[in-house]
């Protein structure tokens, strides 16, 4: 069995105290509850006296008063409906309250994750965070019902009972107080070894939900390459150890209950006992004895209930903790209050170093400047840091030193969404959200026209596949809806929609067929005509005409300059460029050159694949 860290102990100890806010934003319904779970026990355990006030109107052989039994019995009907309607208003409340509790919780976890830094998010599978949001907070849901529910009444109960106990015969009551201990000591020997467990069994039921989410996600990929028995294997051990630490957690808490009935069992018999030995000397009547038992069964009856209360909450506080320990990952750093001036696209990038790990630089020293209506083309080997670098342009990751400027301002001296509007961003990876055609070309700009979509949609050549969709823009899109490259186009789109003063391209043409292409390349460079352009490219033939091409290797510039400059030098760019196009009618000046695999790494030819 995994251990589990004091660090994780102590964070779980304190779930019940981080709820504490969510309740008090909920203080009168809890008064409430609690007023009408007093109000239900207490009628409910009046019941028992009633019913031996009515056993003891039996005095002997054809001496019974009647008429005295039916007024018990009338009351005793009333009490009973009162507490009814006691308990189905107090579920009301209860339900309303834990559902609204939950839905806090989950709002402020959606909100807490816009806010998050992307280093979180990629150090942390989609799955399991689904699984904290979604399925951690059903388990606490459900905690908390049962705690409202048969926790407030358990208490009350024992609670009332003990006053009408002390009424009847002090001794019985005595003895039963002394003996409830025992099912205390029962329930937290088994519980103490189930905690763990359930602990245990959230995590792994994490690692299956990011598991499951990625071999669907990516299922395709996994037919391609036949992966689909290693899937199913690595899927059958996750789920076997979910299996058997499920198995151990449910057994060792399903022992509860029935332990402690049967503490309860001996303590209702030692009642009877009792019981049945002063009744002859005058100190109880028989109707009281029944009326002891009653509440000797009625005094035990929630310690069953609260154990197997705590089998629940067990469980819930470990959901709870995980939910907590999301919630209380700290938050990128905050937005400074500075503002940018008028957008000219001049951008500054001084001796930068960054790294995702400490231990392993990628970035370092890194210098540009990036003049107004430039196009830079940044090419190299897979895992230079070209995506690296465009992450910090827009400020997904922060530098670890150097600084870089947009139009003379710090961008850590500026609200990330003032920096973020500047660009327009096209990336390798497309990404689609629920919705309309129509919404998602209008991603960046709401408020856009019909007119403007169309417009935009025309321009980014993807007009023709829209209008021939069932309901053109209106078509609602889901995952398998459009090709790959529709995709894309409908990406370019939104670009050619918001027409932004800066334009991140990464490798934004990579789904598209060579014609489209051509026309796409068109529309980009009318596009960035007086626009600030960084243009990530593998297909260095597209990026020939590009004012100042980076050649990136190990996270450093090691050529710079223009496409005719570059090849005249016989550097690493001729290198490159040679290796994709040595012996074409395109590369006359390039065939000289011969691929130096070990300036590329071992490779002949660039991965099309973008990694930092």
């Amino acid at each position: 069995m995994k251990k589990i860290n004091l660090k994780a102990m102590e964070n779980d100890k304190g779930a019940l105290k981080k709820l504490a806010p969510y309740l008090a934003g909920h203080r009168a319904a809890l008064i409430v509850s609690v007023v009408l779970a007093a109000a239900a026990v207490i009628l409910q355990l009046y019941v028992p006296v009633l019913f031996g006030d009515a056993i003891d109107q039996i005095v002997g052989e054809g001496r019974v008063d009647f008429a005295a039994m039916g007024v018990y019995l009338a009351q005793i009907l009333t009490l009973a409906a009162l507490s009814g309607i006691c308990t189905y208003v107090m579920n009301l409340i209860n339900n309303r309250m834990t559902f609204g509790i939950v839905q806090s919780i989950r709002s402020q976890a959606i909100r807490h994750i816009q806010k998050m830094p992307l280093s979180y998010l990629d150090a942390h599978s989609s799955g399991d965070i689904v699984s904290r949001v979604i399925t951690d907070t059903d388990v606490l849901s459900d905690g908390l019902l049962l705690g409202f529910t048969q926790l407030f009444s358990g208490v009350m109960t024992i609670v009332v009972t003990l006053i009408f106990m002390f009424s009847k015969n002090l001794l019985v009551s005595l003895m039963v107080i002394l003996l409830t201990p025992l099912s205390f000591l029962v329930a937290r020997f088994i519980s103490g070894r189930s905690y763990k467990l359930f602990r245990r069994q959230s995590e792994i039921r994490g690692r299956q939900t990011a598991l499951i989410d990625e071999m669907i996600g990516g299922g395709k990929v996994v037919r391609a390459f036949g992966y689909e028995k290693r899937a199913s294997d690595r899927f059958a051990e996750v789920n076997r150890e979910l299996v058997e630490t499920s198995s151990q957690a449910v057994f060792y808490s399903s022992l509860t209950n029935p332990c402690t009935r049967f503490v309860n069992s001996v303590i209702y018999a030692l009642v009877a006992l009792v019981g049945v030995l002063i009744i002859p000397g005058g100190a109880l009547t028989v109707g009281g004895l029944s009326v002891l038992l009653a509440y000797a069964n009625q005094y035990m009856k929630p310690f069953n209930d609260i154990s197997s209360v705590v089998t629940v909450l067990q469980n819930a506080l470990a959901c709870a903790s995980r939910v907590f320990n999301l919630l209380e990952e700290p938050e990128e750093t905050p937005d400074a209050a500075g503002t940018l001036g008028e957008p000219r696209g001049e951008v500054d990038i001084e001796d930068v170093s960054f790294s995702y790990d400490a231990a392993h630089p990628l970035i370092e020293h890194f210098n540009l400047n990036a003049r107004p209506g430039m196009r830079v083309a940044i090419v190299g080997p897979t895992g230079c840091g070209k995506t690296t670098l465009i992450n910090l342009l827009m400020r997904f990751y922060d530098v670890n030193s150097g600084r870089i400027c947009v139009d003379g301002a710090p961008i850590d001296s500026v609200p990330r969404h003032a920096l973020r509007s500047r660009y327009g961003m096209v990336l390798q990876d497309t990404w689609l959200k629920s919705g309309t055609v129509r919404d998602n070309i209008r991603f960046g700009r709401p408020d856009a026209t019909d007119d403007a979509v169309i417009a935009a949609a025309k321009a980014a050549h993807c007009w023709d596949f829209i209008r021939r969709l069932p309901k053109g823009l209106d078509t609602e899109l889901t995952e398998d809806s459009l090709s790959q490259g529709q995709k894309q186009l409908l990406c370019i789109a939104r670009v050619m929609l918001c027409l932004p003063p800066m334009l991140i391209l990464d490798e934004a043409t990579s789904s598209i067929d060579t014609r489209t292409e051509l026309q796409i390349q068109q529309a980009f460079d009318t596009l960035m005509q007086g626009r600030t352009s960084f243009v990530v490219a593998h297909r260095l033939s597209t990026i020939r005409d590009a004012s100042l091409i980076l050649v990136m290797k190990n996270g450093k510039i090691v050529e710079q300059g223009r496409h005719e400059e570059l090849l005249a030098r016989n550097g690493f760019y001729a290198h490159l460029y040679a290796s994709q196009f040595v012996g074409s009618a395109d590369s006359l000046s390039a065939s000289r050159v011969q691929p130096d695999s070990s300036a590329l790494g071992g490779a002949s030819n660039l991965d099309v694949r973008t990694n930092r």
